[in-house]
């Protein structure tokens, strides 16, 4: 669908200049931009891990995990890059401002991770395998993802831990826990 809106654009503007009578033989029209480059488009990537994050526990279920808080944008960039090791009952929650179609890689990540993307209500609706030091993106199904729960590969089904599953704080909800402190 992308593509074919990019290819209409550049033929619609070439007929709306030929038009108005700008199409002239002598006049070339002005190179496309180039893309920026990947590391402007990341101008600040990590290059070390980020010390340990304030934590939460939180329940998945009867399954108790102790989860640092990724709650501003460079400690969710950060995330789990040049982590070597993850204990079994912890993990990494993102906290959003706002649901969205969230999107994660593993770029400088040498961990196996899985990821549930979760709703507002703490709803996993989502959960997908990360192999270490893939930059291809996993993006969300849907745009209603406003937390992401990383543990160590395989943690949802070792707990039996599925898609439907609510997640919860000692302070109650997902939303309540966090949306307030906002």
């Amino acid at each position: 669908m992308r593509e074919s809106l990019l290819m209409t654009k550049p033929c619609l503007l070439a007929l709306m200049m030929l038009a108005s009578g700008g199409g002239g033989c002598n006049q070339s029209a002005p190179p496309a931009p180039a893309p920026p480059p990947v590391a402007a488009q990341y101008p600040a990537l990590p290059t070390h891990a980020q010390g340990k994050l304030k934590t939460a526990k939180i329940w998945l279920g009867a399954e108790q995990m102790d989860a640092e808080l990724a709650l501003n944008p460079i400690e969710q960039q950060t995330g789990m890059m040049f982590r070597t090791n993850l204990e079994e009952q912890a993990g990494m929650l993102f906290v959003f401002s706002f649901p969205q179609r969230a999107s994660f890689w593993m770029k400088n990540c040498p961990l196996p991770l899985s990821a549930a993307y979760i709703d507002p209500e703490g709803v996993i609706l989502e959960i997908h395998d990360l192999q270490p030091q893939n930059t291809n993106t996993v993006e969300a199904a849907t745009d209603r993802v406003q937390y992401v729960l990383e543990t160590s590969q395989g943690w949802f089904a070792r707990h039996n831990v599925t898609t439907g599953a609510v997640i919860r704080t000692e302070r109650g909800s997902l939303s309540d826990s966090f949306q307030q402190d906002r």
